[in-house]
């Protein structure tokens, strides 16, 4: 009896203590993603349109206008440095950073890592460079499907700051695990100089190299807004390095709102991405775990997937596993809004754009897309609806693009079309939770 009142009483003590230094732990260190990109496999082969089957008499689609943003990046690094650009869409005077190896293949040793503030181009802002420890060491191994988060680093960011993110392999390594369409230039040089003032005929390209995130410390009703989608959301249409993709867009409008400012966007759009089966990355059902329940501090996921499911079935020729309905896709946006609700994160379901004027359009594929999207706007399962198929269309030609918004080849808009995209999205919506 005595022993157990002495266990009580040591107990309460414990408690009083926890409280007068404020714990829980998790409620003094709490984080949440400022920026975050998804990575994917590579090298990645550049996006070819199918052989035109014989007798097809359809006029093939009009490139795009403009060269493709995805530059040809490196197969393997040497004894490099790779300096990446990001902008966080949160401010915060505490960072960490996260490197992903996980499309595996073999272990990558990051060297030494160290940020800063960008000074344009590969430039760094003197005074402000920070190098970067892994569980208090200067260098990592990311062995094949892990990650690795530096510990904390003191820089005072302000939202839509650009930082430098500089990395040494020094080994020679596989480039396993990238973004190819990173939107930002990132450049390359010779040698150990994570903290050179700026790196004079590197090499560029625009992906991200192992990068998949910056958090930064922030108070209880600080949250963040992941994008998670396809090229559309990855920004495929828009001009490079403006920050011109709707979830940029999106992240502009929260922090000109006093009642949004404590809110950050994270674009985890894949180009190519399917729901259903891997293709360019992970599928989305796969890959949601990694993109969206395990980012830190994640309050509302933006779900616009299922175009490239739709077109791909479409393709003459392709196997019969492949094909696609309404049910399928249904089916896996349950998944998505049922998993996201059991870590307390909210869905806004997003309706898919029209393409009509690609050549695997067709009545059939059309008529797929309206039905997802009927479900979309009127199943009620989603906590918000945002409606990017009425944002985008022409109104005299629904089943295409706004022209105004068609970079040419119909599918991806461009910096007009997600400009209307982001100002579509009811912000105040995410106000209010």
């Amino acid at each position: 009896m005595m022993v157990r009142s002495r266990i009580r009483n040591a107990a309460l003590l414990f408690g009083i203590v926890a409280l007068a230094l404020g714990w829980p732990a998790q409620a003094k260190d709490r984080w949440i993603s400022a920026w975050g990109t998804a990575q994917q496999l590579a090298p990645m082969p550049p996006p070819r349109m199918p052989p035109r089957p014989a007798g097809e008499t359809r006029p093939a689609p009009p490139p795009p206008s403009g060269p493709s943003p995805v530059l040809p990046t490196p197969e393997r690094l040497n004894d490099q440095t790779v300096r990446m650009i990001v902008r966080p869409t949160i401010g915060g005077s505490m960072l960490r950073i996260q490197f992903s190896n996980a499309s595996g293949g073999e272990p990558v040793r990051i060297g030494r890592a160290g940020i800063a503030k960008s000074a344009g181009k590969s430039a760094i802002v003197a005074g402000t460079s920070r190098a970067l420890s892994f569980s208090g060491q200067g260098a990592v191994t990311i062995q094949p499907g892990a990650v690795a988060i530096s510990d904390p680093v003191a820089l005072d960011v302000a939202a839509f700051e650009l930082l430098a993110v500089s990395i040494h392999v020094p080994d020679d390594t596989a480039v396993n695990t990238l973004h190819p369409l990173g939107l930002r230039t990132t450049y390359v040089a010779k040698g150990e100089r994570t903290g050179d003032a700026a790196l004079p005929g590197a090499e560029t390209n625009r992906s991200y190299f192992w990068l998949t995130g910056v958090a930064v410390h922030a108070d209880a009703k600080a949250g963040t807004i992941v994008a998670f989608g396809d090229s559309i959301t990855d920004g495929y249409g828009t001009t490079p390095d403006t920050g011109r993709a709707w979830p940029d867009l999106l992240a502009d409008r929260l922090q000109k709102d006093a009642s949004t400012r404590n809110l950050s966007v994270v674009n985890m759009g894949i180009s190519g991405n399917r729901v259903r089966r891997d293709g360019a990355g992970l599928s989305a059902l796969a890959r949601f775990d990694r993109d969206v329940l395990a980012r830190p501090g994640v309050r509302w996921v933006i779900l616009l997937e299922g175009i490239n499911d739709i077109n791909f079935a479409a393709i003459p020729g392709i196997p019969a596993s492949e094909a696609v309905t309404a049910e399928d896709l249904i089916a896996a946006y349950v998944q998505f809004i049922d998993r996201a609700h059991l870590h307390g994160i909210k869905v806004m379901g997003a309706t898919i754009a029209p393409t009509e004027g690609t050549w695997l359009y067709s009545e059939k594929t059309e008529a797929l897309r309206q039905a997802v999207n009927r479900w979309i706007r009127t199943s009620g399962r989603f906590d918000a609806l945002v409606d990017f198929d009425a944002a985008l269309r022409d109104p005299a030609r629904p089943a295409r693009l706004n022209p105004p918004f068609n970079p040419g080849d119909h599918v991806h808009p461009n910096d007009a079309g997600n400009a209307a995209m982001a100002e579509v999205i009811d912000i105040a919506r995410f106000a209010r939770d």
